[in-house]
């Protein structure tokens, strides 16, 4: 898959220039394919706990380590009315069906997209406690995984999205898309 690259448009760039603790776009770290998480440290929980907070602060549903600057391959999924799930080293062993699906990201705020994911998938992992897990997603929470594993991989929704149905939006508050 072919990156492709973005033009922020002026009137946007504010929302790119936020301290909200997510690394934007462009930053090269979200490009890098990030490594796998060698054991579980007191600096490992730290990081998890702070990427809780980033993505709630931020109202996301999930979020990426090289998100937060950190290239390591951990991600937490956390659609509404469910709890987040936290997942070290994942890695998708079966995709199921087909969904195309609105998708944002913290790391290109006010850009939206459709894109084309399996409808359902089963991958495996480790939790925050060093336990092996196999999780079925579909739905939401298989195209929030899927979003947060691209990461992990250098990929952004962009690159997947159908070109056509990229747009930037404001902020409505009223109406908040989601963002991944």
């Amino acid at each position: 898959m072919k990156p492709i690259d973005i033009l922020i448009p002026d009137e946007f760039r504010v929302y790119f220039e936020q301290n909200d603790g997510v690394v934007k776009y462009p930053d090269p770290l979200l490009r890098k394919v990030a490594k796998p998480v060698q054991r579980i440290t007191p600096d490992l929980e730290h990081l998890i706990e702070h990427m809780m907070q980033v993505m709630r602060r931020a109202k996301g549903i999930g979020l990426a380590a090289p998100q937060v600057g950190s290239p390591i391959r951990l991600i937490i999924v956390a659609p509404k009315d469910q709890k987040p799930r936290v997942i070290l080293n994942p890695q998708v062993l079966e995709r199921y069906g087909e969904q195309t699906g609105l998708e944002g990201c913290l790391s290109i705020p006010q850009l939206f997209g459709d894109v084309k994911r399996p409808k359902e998938i089963v991958l495996r992992g480790i939790n925050r406690h060093g336990k092996p897990i196999r999780l079925h997603l579909e739905g939401d929470p298989a195209r929030i995984a899927l979003h947060e594993i691209d990461h992990l991989d250098g990929i952004l929704f962009i690159d997947r999205a159908i070109r056509e149905t990229l747009r930037w939006e404001h902020p409505n508050q009223d109406d908040e898309e989601e963002s991944i």
